[in-house]
């Protein structure tokens, strides 16, 4: 795929029309952000007749920070509608384990989700994910080394004119009819059209990384399962990301991932840092209490190979949109720091009801702005409920947490809340509205809504 590094709109023109392309001014979309966000919405939006798609990304090069991603089937349905589901490959997760992280004691288990094979839940390398997806983004409209430092309503600051102007880190600007905010939880998009809205830490601090799945490959069901080790300050979470018929075996990885919380009001302070290199001492320093098959497997990381990822979140948008030509997506708009571990599935599917939006409004000669209108009252909803589900859980938690602080003490008390933790991570059957959602269905739904209001 052909990448802009560094070009601004004057040195490129329009990308490309479908042939057929109504005669008239193409809508401008410049798309912030090249996350599974922006490349969902720029492989969607350039699909459509009459648009010039363009993508701003502030990275020198397109690359993905973290270690593995959950695939299920909310994601493959929008993969496949965005014509990238082939492409992405990894491990079939058959079997899925919550332990006791000190004892090792299996807490609960499942096996595969009953869909179709094609569908069921994959773990793959976050890499394979972005590379399917860049292979679907039409060539020449990616930008790289594009920071965005400012944005401006011309509709308001210029009577007559209309649009946003993007001012860049660079010294360059563009201007777009519609700006698409998919530039992540530290979204400057949002800053600017919501600057109230402020995130926070959580109090979660991650360490990521992918070994040779050989050099665990010894210590007893360690790869045998997806699993996670619970603790009473966190948890760590193992599983292959490769499929052995496509990787031979000495060159197949595996995820650890190892989560430790503490006080949110302890860490004042704390500074948002995603990706940063991370001392073997500091994160094993978190779990000398662990069984010792996860002990031992956090040995096996060579030095300098992990990443420490602090977990920031924001409260819920009211809406999604703004200025009637500004959009949010992906964790942009509902920053909850993988709450869901189903982040990359809302983010394409946003962007692919985007464009069904605006194809809607447009066929019957409507405006931008109502385009925005139809897709923030498709997903703000959706978000709201993801809300307000973590708050439930977050209340049945601490009411349990206390009643067994009433009779018990320290790991006790950790024991008898371990099922509600686990219970808490919801699942497939837990959360079919998240885990089963096919966004082409709620499409479809909308439609006919609107056909029966119109009746």
């Amino acid at each position: 795929m052909a990448v802009q590094n560094g070009a601004d709109e004057h040195e490129h023109g329009p990308q490309p029309q479908p042939e057929g392309k109504p005669e008239g001014k193409p809508l401008r979309v410049a798309i912030v952000g090249g996350g599974p966000a922006g490349l969902g919405a720029a492989i969607a939006l350039s699909k459509l007749r009459d648009i010039e798609v363009r993508v701003f990304e502030q990275a020198s090069e397109l690359r993905e920070i973290g270690a593995g991603i959950r695939i299920g089937y909310n994601c493959w349905r929008v993969l496949e509608l965005l014509g990238a589901a082939d492409r992405v490959k990894g491990h079939h997760k058959t079997s899925i384990v919550h332990r006791n992280g000190l004892t090792g004691e299996v807490v609960a288990s499942s096996g595969p989700t009953p869909v179709p094979f094609r569908y069921q839940v994959r773990r793959v390398r976050r890499t394979r994910l972005q590379q399917a997806l860049v292979s679907q983004v039409p060539g020449g409209i990616i930008n790289l080394n594009k920071h965005v430092l400012s944005i401006e309503d011309l509709g308001q600051s210029q009577p007559g004119a209309g649009g946003v102007r993007i001012a860049f880190r660079d010294g360059t600007e563009t201007t777009a009819d519609l700006v698409v905010g998919a530039d992540g939880i530290r979204s400057a998009i949002r800053d600017s059209i919501f600057p109230d809205h402020k995130i926070q830490f959580t109090g979660t601090i991650i360490w990521r990384v992918l070994i040779p799945t050989r050099t665990i490959a010894h210590i007893p069901d360690l790869i045998s399962s997806t699993s996670w080790w619970h603790g009473p300050e966190g948890h760590v979470f193992h599983s292959p990301v490769d499929d052995p018929a496509e990787v031979a075996e000495e060159e197949r990885l595996s995820e650890l991932s190892a989560r430790n919380l503490v006080d949110p009001a302890t860490a004042t302070g704390k500074k948002f840092s995603w990706g940063v290199p991370a001392t073997n001492e500091r994160v094993e320093s978190h779990f000398k209490d662990y069984d010792p098959r996860i002990r031992e497997a956090l040995g096996q990381v060579p030095e300098g190979q992990w990443k420490e990822f602090s977990a920031f979140a924001g409260p819920r948008l009211e809406t999604l949109t703004g200025w009637d030509k500004v959009v949010l997506l992906g964790d942009a708009s509902h920053p909850l720091s993988g709450a869901f571990g189903s982040g990359a599935a809302f983010a394409l599917e946003d962007g692919w009801i985007l464009a069904r939006a605006i194809e809607h409004a447009r066929s019957s000669g409507q405006p931008l702005a109502k385009a925005l209108e139809i897709f923030d009252a498709i997903r703000s909803p959706y978000y709201r409920r993801m809300y307000e589900h973590l708050d439930s859980q977050k209340q049945k938690l601490q009411d349990q947490q206390a009643k067994a602080a009433d009779s018990l003490v320290g790991t006790a008390t950790f024991t008898s809340t371990l099922q509600q933790r686990v219970a808490a991570f919801g699942g497939e059957e837990g959360l079919p509205w998240i885990y089963y959602n096919d966004i082409e269905d709620v499409w479809k739904q909308f439609l006919k809504g609107q056909s029966g209001a119109s009746l």
